[in-house]
């Protein structure tokens, strides 16, 4: 898959960076409670469902990021040194992937090789092809180590994420959040809107 273009990743950028609105919190009642109606989507109309998920991600964005926030700061409080340990493991782990797929570093070792090798830089890859190798055992001794802590910063990630997917795929859409998306949709962007656009992921209509 090719990298995406710099204009692109300007665009998005400057998007994400731009004049943004919050949008308004929306009512437990509305979200959850009594005028809430859910049903399962139709499986088979991957359009119409993605078209509701959209929706809603726009309509209740202030409410999922409040969701979010309370479940991670309910399961942190829960298991504080665990959490902090399966980031840290994380972290290390990505930067590690991060350098050994490096194109700048993979582009310089092939020059290395085609141009015969200088004897400086031909060290200076010894020396960080060593570097990556001790920083991969590292990691790995404290994946498999921490195991039980980098499943349960996953678990921590994904449970919020994979809540509000559920409700906003349950969630159906009423007049007042037609009507909402269709009057935000001339206003300023809020921070979903933008963080859909960059992931090139639209709605198919405005009222639909």
């Amino acid at each position: 898959m090719s990298a995406p273009s710099t204009s692109s990743v300007g665009d998005a950028a400057a998007a994400l960076s731009g004049n943004l609105q919050l949008a308004p919190l929306r009512t437990l009642d509305d979200f959850v409670l009594g005028s809430a109606r859910f049903q399962l989507p139709n499986l088979k109309d991957f359009d119409k469902w993605g078209n509701r998920v959209v929706k809603n991600l726009l309509y209740y964005q202030t409410n999922y990021f409040l969701v979010f926030l309370a479940i991670y700061v309910i399961m942190i409080a829960c298991n504080p040194m665990k959490i902090i340990s399966g980031l840290i493991v994380q972290a290390l782990l990505i930067a590690i992937i991060w350098q050994f797929f490096n194109s700048k570093s993979k582009t310089n070792f092939i020059a290395s090789r085609l141009t015969g090798g200088n004897p400086i830089l031909a060290q200076q890859h010894a020396q960080q092809k060593w570097y990556i190798l001790a920083g991969a055992l590292l990691a790995g001794y404290l994946f498999l180590h921490m195991i039980s802590a980098v499943l349960l910063t996953a678990f921590t990630l994904l449970l919020p994420v994979s809540v509000t997917f559920i409700h906003a795929s349950l969630r159906l859409r009423n007049m007042k959040n037609k009507l909402a998306n269709t009057i935000e949709s001339f206003g300023p962007s809020t921070p979903m809107g933008s963080l859909l656009d960059a992931l090139n992921v639209r709605a198919e209509g405005v009222v639909n």
